[in-house]
């Protein structure tokens, strides 16, 4: 039994039988692969930085909205305002304290660690209360 023996042939570029993904050449398709690698870990940083950021500005929230209500307990003899709303019609802050994604803060009186204070929360970003991403 003889085998026939393949002779090698030449081929033009557009001759070349290619797959699906064919008319991509090998330069072209790591090209376009890293181009997708370098997009998506800019997406991810980008994204973590803006994560990051919001972080920060709740928490510069928070501190201003602890100083309202800070001046409000020592002119009402220690006690604390009902809600956030209060701070705004005495006259503590501007405009009723939120955080970075537009949800109103959680004021807690008498704080849980301190009875004697107050605690100041933001749910996050996914708005669960006492969330696992919540900012204090």
């Amino acid at each position: 039994m003889s085998r026939k023996r393949r002779e090698p042939g030449v081929f033009f570029p557009w001759e070349r039988r290619r797959g699906l993904f064919g008319g991509f050449g090998r330069t072209r398709t790591r090209l376009v692969i890293g181009g997708a690698v370098a997009l998506a870990f800019v997406g991810s940083i980008h994204h973590r930085e803006e994560h990051a950021a919001m972080v920060r500005a709740t928490r510069a929230s928070l501190t201003t909205a602890g100083r309202a209500v800070a001046s409000y307990r020592a002119d009402h003899a220690g006690s604390c305002p009902h809600e956030m709303g209060e701070l705004v019609a005495g006259g503590y802050a501007r405009n009723e304290p939120i955080d970075a994604w537009g949800r109103s803060l959680r004021l807690v009186c008498p704080g849980r660690h301190d009875p004697q204070s107050f605690d100041l929360s933001s749910d996050g970003p996914d708005g669960l209360p006492g969330g696992l991403d919540r900012v204090e």
